[in-house]
């Protein structure tokens, strides 16, 4: 169970304290029993645990406390992780490219790259109070003149704001995401030499003093800008996901929505999985927020006792997420789900959907595509992969009454946000389920993460949908399929080379699919049929959104 307490950080974390208590605060407190719980001075525990881990003498050496038996952790131990040496290259922003997209900003899994803008003037009243005459260069040299923060304002008569994007070196895994989904060039990888990890944790140091972004250049009705809000930064990093992990950034965006609408008075309840182990490794917490850990198969009947408790202490404009991946939701906690569902409960659901197993070592989930290779369902002579079709978990949340539901990736920002933002005005069960790359079990390079979830939706692997019961009576009504391509077509064609692009390329380009194809790169007949089965799962979309 993670705490409701801020930690204070050894250096740079923010202050913060969620739930307004000054001992460990819990997601529910038992409405019929006093429950004592343990205080624990935050700054000890850093100083005390969060060292004795970083040296290596916790585990044997600290005592078996009061809040180590109950798992608890305080808010935020993460942003005191240090991963600046498990890679030998790290990104380097490249000012006179930048546009200010936020793509690297919003993309990163691990909270390593922040953005901020100040009104010039600001800025160059700070870096006045930067005494090495170096260190001020250097650090000015990073701050751009984008059209979008400065040019634009100045046109309208008012002061130029400047931009910067900033690496935390001590987040950094050195996947280079940011680098892929940059079209601006701004960013690249260099190899990491003591002289460059100086100037960069000098940097980030000066970012942080220099205060948070200035609201007046901040366009709420830009989805993108929401993360150069410093009150959004509820996922810290410093959690131990994978390189590049696709899950990591659907966090992120989670947290970062409903952080910019509710601040850090909301919660989690999260399913065991990938998602729990890298967010909870003791004594390391990257939310802002308290959540809890429940077992594989009843997150969704945990979040109802909470919910129901949070109303009873009139706390029913605190939003509750419940986070699984589609193990949990699809499989063996389905019915939990699905009973959830039926409550009306204000609950909202994201499933993290790898379409594998990933906590286990790749095991097939119902979410399987056809013709996957995993554990459980090994290609072999016999056998060419997973046989069963995809279970489709929106379709099935969409037959429950009233209830939101979306499916979206991380790569359709607007969509995502949309999405989570919808879900937070609704009132009712809502589901979200996000296509999230699992790299290692996928068969897909550390920085792809992004593309694939695109490519995931242009084939008809995973197409985007928002389903809203509140739009009207009629499912058509109510469902909307855009942001996929070529919406009332089959399959999406390229627009300058009418090249078809379909299920089969999708497969091409991932490690699990290799298998069903020969020598030559044909395809084999199970992933024929996966197919077909991805073309009628949109042709069901299509006839429910009133598209055919």
């Amino acid at each position: 169970m993670a705490s409701a307490e801020t930690t204070p950080s050894m250096n740079e974390a923010s202050e913060r304290d969620p739930f307004n208590n000054n001992s460990y605060g819990t997601l529910c407190d038992a409405p019929y029993a006093e429950v004592t719980l343990p205080i624990l001075d935050v700054s000890d525990f850093n100083e005390r645990v969060i060292r004795g881990y970083e040296d290596g003498s916790g585990p044997g050496a600290l005592p078996a406390d009061l809040a180590l038996a109950r798992s608890l952790v305080p808010a935020g131990t993460a942003t005191l992780r240090d991963f600046s040496y498990i890679a030998p290259e790290i990104p380097e922003y490249i000012p006179e490219n930048c546009t200010g997209c936020m793509d690297c900003v919003t993309q990163c899994p691990d909270t390593a790259i922040l953005g901020k803008v100040l009104a010039e003037s600001t800025l160059n009243d700070k870096l006045q109070s930067i005494d090495s005459d170096d260190d001020r260069t250097m650090f000015e040299h990073q701050w751009s003149r984008t059209r979008k923060y400065y040019e634009g304002p100045k046109k309208k008569g008012k002061e130029g704001g400047r931009f910067a994007i900033l690496i935390d070196p001590s987040k950094c895994k050195g996947c280079a995401e940011c680098v892929t989904v940059c079209d601006d060039l701004a960013l690249e990888m260099i190899p990491k030499s003591e002289e460059k990890i100086t100037d960069i944790r000098k940097s980030h140091r000066l970012f942080k003093e220099f205060g948070p972004s200035d609201e007046q250049y901040i366009n709420d009705n830009l989805l993108i800008d929401m993360m150069l809000k410093e009150q959004t930064h509820i996922y810290v990093g410093g959690a131990g996901s994978c390189a590049g992990c696709g899950e990591g950034t659907a966090l992120r965006m989670m947290c970062s929505a409903t952080g910019a609408k509710h601040g850090d008075q909301w919660g989690i309840v999260a399913a065991t999985g990938c998602n729990t182990v890298y967010t909870s490794t003791y004594p390391y917490n990257p939310y802002m927020v308290p959540w809890t850990n429940s077992l594989f198969e009843n997150a969704p009947a945990d979040a109802m006792g909470v919910r129901m408790r949070w109303d009873q202490k009139g706390w029913t404009d605190r939003p509750i997420w419940c986070i699984g991946g589609d193990g949990a939701m699809f499989d063996i906690g389905f019915q939990s789900l699905s009973r959830m569902l039926v409550t009306n409960l204000n609950i909202n659901v994201l499933v993290l959907d790898t379409q594998v197993y990933s906590n286990t070592g790749g095991q097939a989930s119902t979410s399987t595509y056809t013709g996957q290779n995993t554990k459980m369902s090994l290609h072999g002579k016999k056998i060419a992969g997973k046989q069963e079709r995809r279970k489709e978990i929106s379709q099935i949340a969409m037959m429950h009454p009233d209830v939101f539901v979306a499916q979206t990736t991380c790569a359709h920002t607007n969509h995502f946000y949309k999405a989570v933002l919808e879900a937070l005005e609704f009132d009712g069960p809502s589901v979200i389920t996000c296509y999230t790359t699992c790299q290692p079990e996928h068969g897909v390079a550390d920085n792809m993460a992004f593309d694939q979830a695109r490519l995931a939706v242009d084939t008809r692997a995973f197409p985007l949908l928002i389903y809203n019961p509140s739009k009207g009576d009629r499912i058509k009504d109510c469902l909307s399929l855009q942001g996929n391509p070529s919406v009332k077509e089959d399959w999406y064609k390229k627009p300058k080379t009418e090249e078809m692009v379909d299920f089969i390329d999708f497969a091409r380009s991932e490690g699990r699919f290799a298998k069903q194809f020969d020598r030559d790169g044909n395809p084999s007949e199970t992933l024929l049929h996966a197919r077909e089965d991805r073309l009628k799962n949109w042709h069901v979309l299509q006839e429910l959104a009133g598209l055919r």
